[in-house]
């Protein structure tokens, strides 16, 4: 039996010390927000914290965790389900569009702004660099950490999408 710390809760699984972490959280603790990707770290769909760094999940072995603090996309929000304030500035920007790499690129948001929360854009950029969206979402991803980060101003969701009816 491994012993886990996820999203503040303790988890005692029955797996080999060589499994990928990825794998126990989706199968075994049915936290599905993090996603499989290309399995060899180079996409970054799987990014979760752990100890508040990034890590890639695909292929970090449960033998390499021990006591980390694992957070995965569900545990992002508080203890009342607001939602964490990357997650209100995806939600602001209209970031996601297929939607399958945003946990990822929200947890390595999170990484890079607990270590540096006023960054550049060049900040974010090299930050970012090893999450891939095939959907081109880059500068709305910009967009929502600088909001996140307080850097500039929220925008406003309703003013982006059509009158309730509009068939546009």
């Amino acid at each position: 039996m491994i012993e886990l710390n996820v999203n503040g809760r303790k988890h005692r699984v029955d797996a080999d010390p060589d499994t990928p972490l990825l794998w126990v959280l989706r199968d075994t603790l049915d936290l599905k927000g993090t996603k499989y990707g290309c399995g060899i770290a180079q996409c970054g769909a799987c990014t979760i914290l752990m100890d508040g760094v990034a890590q890639r999940a695909c292929v970090l072995p449960l033998a390499a965790v021990g006591a980390a603090r694992i957070t995965t996309i569900e545990g992002l929000p508080d203890k009342n389900g607001k939602l964490h304030r990357l997650q209100q500035a995806w939600i602001d920007h209209q970031v996601p569009q297929c939607g399958y790499c945003q946990a990822g690129q929200i947890m390595q948001a999170a990484s890079l702004l607990a270590e540096n929360p006023r960054p550049s854009d060049a900040d974010i950029d090299a930050a970012m660099a090893g999450n891939l969206c095939r959907c081109g979402t880059y500068v709305r991803i910009r967009a929502a950490i600088k909001q996140a980060a307080g850097l500039s101003p929220r925008r406003a969701v309703a003013a982006a999408r059509p009158p309730e009816g509009d068939a546009r």
